[in-house]
């Protein structure tokens, strides 16, 4: 700049570029630059989202693996149970009573995972949302300057 506060050629405006470049110029650069922020958060969501989807994928098989066998046990043990109260009971009441004793033990687990399901963190990508709020504060404080 000269005295008269004027630009002088090869002068920088102190926002990076130079009083030559047409504002044209200018605002592509920060679309473009917008434009390659928005891509890069979606790809982090993107990312994030699958890892959490493979995450549940094998957790949700390795709980079906575990519900299959445990339902063998269980019928195995029932008719363990049936047997041996059949010793001095009715074959039908140590039936019903074994019967009563699994309906409540189920009752029991629902109300419990219940509880759990409501406790579970939405899948949604945090870190993400928390990424894309800082962009958007830091956007808004460099259009004030």
């Amino acid at each position: 700049m000269d005295q008269a506060g004027r630009h002088t050629p090869g002068s920088t405006t102190g926002r990076g570029g130079t009083p030559d470049e047409p504002v044209g110029e200018l605002v592509q650069r920060a679309s473009q630059q917008l434009t390659e922020l928005i891509r890069g958060e979606m790809r982090l969501a993107r990312a994030e989202m699958t890892e959490k989807g493979k995450r549940y994928g094998k957790g949700g098989g390795l709980f079906g693996g575990a519900g299959l066998v445990g339902f063998l046990a269980l019928q195995a043990l029932v008719a363990a149970g049936i047997a041996a109260l059949a010793v001095p009971l009715p074959v039908w009441a140590a039936a019903l009573i074994m019967a009563a004793v699994l309906g409540s033990a189920a009752a029991v687990l629902a109300l419990t995972g219940k509880k759990e399901v409501g406790q579970a963190a939405p899948p949604t990508p945090e870190q993400t949302f928390d990424s894309v709020k800082a962009d958007v504060a830091e956007i808004k404080e460099s259009v004030k300057r």
